[in-house]
């Protein structure tokens, strides 16, 4: 399994989703097919211990609309850009940024979420550089990444400052996909998001 040293938070350890009952299906996004390992029954990956002060929940392990809504929105072309997916959970978005050319960077608190992408790409022949972080505490990189993504990730109001803030510090250009919650519509007026697609909103520039 590829992973590098940083596929998992603890040095090591063997990822909670590898001992799970883990589902096989295919992800089709307009002309990309995806191979996909997920967990079946996310909430066997439920840890007490974890929970702590940050609420910590598996929620990296759905496969939530609002992700595949994500995909669905990206260019068809993004050979040569640089692409960085905030909270990415299983990643479909990631994995078909990489799949239409991109280099990608992804990054998710959840070590597990992490480990699993690294398997995903790898299945599929793609290349996508998953790190174990929380987006909240990126530090913006001396060279702006050409577009930002992030998926259903304001699902807590403590979420929407921070995300306001970083998005423009990693890219010109974003685009969020919303889901529903009671705390987006704050957050796209915050941003001036634009609606580009169905649960879709671009932050920032257009891209060209």
């Amino acid at each position: 399994m590829s992973g590098g040293p940083d596929a998992f938070a603890d040095g090591g350890r063997r990822p909670a989703w590898s001992a799970a009952c883990v589902r096989e299906e295919t992800v089709r996004v307009g002309d990309v097919e995806l191979s996909l390992l997920r967990p079946a029954e996310p909430d066997q990956l439920l840890d007490e211990t974890a929970f702590g002060p940050d609420e910590f929940l598996p929620y990296w392990a759905e496969l939530w609309p609002a992700g595949l809504a994500l995909a669905r929105a990206l260019p068809e072309d993004l050979a040569g850009l640089r692409v960085i997916e905030l909270g990415c959970g299983l990643g479909i978005p990631s994995l078909l940024a990489a799949a239409r050319g991109a280099d990608v960077t992804a990054v998710d608190w959840a070590a597990d979420a992490v480990s699993l992408l690294h398997t995903n790409a790898a299945a599929n022949g793609l290349a996508v550089d998953a790190r174990v972080r929380d987006w909240r505490d990126l530090t913006p990189p001396a060279k702006p990444y050409d577009l930002a993504l992030a998926a259903d990730v304001l699902y807590e109001e403590r979420n929407v400052e921070p995300l306001a803030l970083i998005l423009p510090k990693l890219a010109p250009t974003a685009l969020v996909a919303l889901a529903g919650r009671p705390h987006e519509d704050a957050f796209v007026a915050r941003v001036g998001g634009e609606p580009v697609a169905e649960r879709i909103v671009r932050i920032g520039q257009p891209m060209t």
